[in-house]
């Protein structure tokens, strides 16, 4: 028989021996799978765990945090869409309870950790569902618009610097867009891929009824 590895040996594993989770593996492994509850992606499981352990964090150093504070906190702390006045003002309420935002940073995972832990070091098995394809799909997506945008930076920066073009401090903004057809529908690839779809589900639903 083989046996499954000590999940401490993964940094979810780890994570949720050290902030004394027990569940949480458990729950990880239902909501991936759908026991109990919709299944939900390896991106999504992440930022559902990263939430858990802030809130751990958060209990450790003596505060109560509900739900709603948590996930603001933690959407102020990682998101795009945060300005820097607003994550520099959710650090300092860190910083008020004695936690360090670096550290508590560099706890949180990424999906492949979710998905290292499952498989793993839990031994799911999933198989290669729509899911797990809309993933790997999202990951190649960004992974291609962050190595374009890379190579646009560096060669303007090398014309600019060799007098060939004027340019000040300058950032490239790379945005995607998926045109349907038939609905008329635009919406950034990431988006489309995030929503499961464009209008013309919608359309698909409303001829059913």
């Amino acid at each position: 028989m083989v046996e499954t590895p000590d999940p401490t040996r993964s940094k979810v594993g780890r994570l949720i021996e050290a902030y004394e989770m027990p569940h949480v593996g458990q729950e990880l492994e239902d909501r991936w799978l759908g026991n109990g509850y919709e299944s939900q992606s390896l991106r999504s499981l992440a930022e559902w765990f990263n939430k858990r352990v802030l809130a751990a964090k958060l209990e450790e150093a003596g505060e109560n945090p509900i739900d709603g504070e948590v996930a603001n906190l933690y959407r102020l702390l990682t998101s795009d869409d945060a300005t820097a006045g607003m994550r520099v003002d959710a650090e300092a309420t860190l910083e008020q309870s004695g936690i360090e935002p670096e550290n508590l940073r560099s706890e949180f995972v990424s999906h492949q950790a979710v998905y290292t832990y499952l498989t793993e070091f839990r031994d799911v098995s999933k198989g290669r569902s729509s899911t797990d394809r809309v993933e790997s799909v999202r990951t190649t997506v960004q992974r291609l618009q962050s190595r374009l945008v890379a190579v646009v930076e560096n060669n303007l920066a090398q014309l600019r610097d060799a007098g060939r073009l004027v340019l000040g401090e300058f950032n490239v903004l790379l945005d995607v867009q998926v045109l349907c057809e038939d609905c008329g529908a635009s919406y950034p690839v990431t988006e489309l891929l995030e929503r499961g779809g464009c209008d013309c589900q919608s359309t698909s639903e409303g001829e059913d009824d």
